[in-house]
C-alpha cells in the first residue's frame, strides 16, 4: 500500500531557513544563539552563581553546507549538499520520512 509521501514526485519545494550558529558554554552547557548573548557573558551562570562566564564553544548546525527543502505537497524534508548523505530524507520519531 502506498502512502502521498512515497509516491510524491517533491516537485514544488520550499527552501528551509539556515538555522543560526549557537554557543554553548563550556561551565553549565546552554545552548543560546550568539545574538541572544546580550552582554557577552552566561546568563544561566550569572543567574545562578553571580559569575560572568565568557568562555564558550560554537556548535555546529546540523546543516552546515547543506541546504534544507520541505516539499509542499507530502511535507518531506529534503537535505541536499554536505557529502555522503547529500539528498538523504531524514525520518522522524515514527520512521515516517519528514
Amino acid at each position: 500500500m502506498s502512502t502521498g509521501k512515497e509516491s510524491c514526485l517533491h516537485t514544488h519545494l520550499a527552501l528551509l531557513p539556515r538555522r543560526e550558529k549557537r554557543l554553548r558554554c563550556r561551565h553549565c552547557h546552554l545552548t543560546i544563539k550568539a545574538d541572544e548573548l546580550q552582554d557577552g557573558f552566561c546568563p544561566e551562570c550569572y543567574e545562578r552563581s553571580g559569575c560572568k562566564r565568557y568562555d564558550f564553544e560554537t556548535v555546529a548546525s546540523e546543516t552546515d553546507g547543506k541546504a534544507v527543502y520541505r516539499c509542499e505537497d507530502c511535507g518531506a524534508i529534503i537535505e541536499t549538499g554536505g557529502g555522503a548523505q547529500a539528498g538523504r530524507r531524514s525520518r522522524g520519531n515514527n520512521g515516517n520520512v519528514r
